[in-house]
């Protein structure tokens, strides 16, 4: 969509572009059985360098067999969804075309995008809402030298809310790096931290110009809210 008006808004524009085209999603499905679920930093960790790794992969490149499909995807807004999953249904959704990441305790799958009412049954079956997780012992402060992604402090998001956001958070950060930081950090297996930083902390970020995911508000918060602030070295 293009507009003569000389006072139209292009971020507004842009935003009705992606709205009119056709919507896909990113699924994410987290193995949560009831006597060992992963600890809710490391599934956040792990959610987001899925969604690294599945933004290098080979397949997503030009040519690749979810190259379409990737485009498709970011055409439109670029959702995530995370739904988890145990026992018979984790073995069942790992039997899709994806990719498995693993963390230190967190299992997460990452697909090929869906359309946003296509998604295939063996995934469309498994629970969104009420992922909750929590860490048994405190988390300790990040390694300054590997990227950081900042949870505002100021909201409450579910697990599965927070693993999505952490996602778009890298996803920002890989766009914004230039091809040889994208290769450095491919090579360490996208390792990253996800911390809370203090409030003070979060407004200097705030102010810094790193990647800053503001939320659709489609679940759980409200429009516009700014979530998850990616901190590389290589952008700073």
């Amino acid at each position: 969509m293009t507009s003569a008006d000389p006072f139209a808004d292009p971020a507004a524009e842009a935003a009705a572009d992606r709205d009119a085209a056709p919507q896909f999603v990113l699924p994410l499905v987290v193995r949560i059985e009831r006597d060992a679920p992963p600890t809710r930093t490391d599934a956040l960790e792990t959610s987001a360098r899925a969604v690294l790794t599945f933004l290098s992969d080979p397949r997503t490149a030009d040519g690749g067999e979810w190259a379409e499909l990737l485009r498709d995807w970011e055409d439109g807004r670029i959702r995530k969804v995370v739904r988890r999953a145990r026992g018979a249904e984790w073995r069942r959704a790992q039997s899709l075309p994806g990719i498995t990441v693993e963390g230190r305790s967190a299992h997460v799958r990452v697909y090929p995008p869906v359309p946003l009412d296509g998604w295939p049954k063996e995934l469309a079956k498994l629970q969104v809402s009420g992922t909750e997780l929590a860490d048994p012992e405190p988390v300790g402060a990040p390694d300054p030298a590997l990227p950081v992604l900042w949870l505002n402090p100021g909201l409450e998001m579910s697990a599965g809310k927070a693993m999505a956001q952490t996602g778009h958070a890298a996803q920002l950060a890989w766009w914004a790096l230039p091809d040889a930081a994208r290769a450095v950090w491919r090579d360490s297996g996208f390792a990253l931290s996800v911390r809370t930083p203090q409030a003070a902390h979060w407004a200097e970020l705030a102010e810094s110009g790193l990647p800053l995911v503001r939320d659709a508000g489609f679940t759980e918060i409200a429009p516009g809210s700014c979530t998850v602030i990616a901190d590389h070295p290589a952008l700073r």
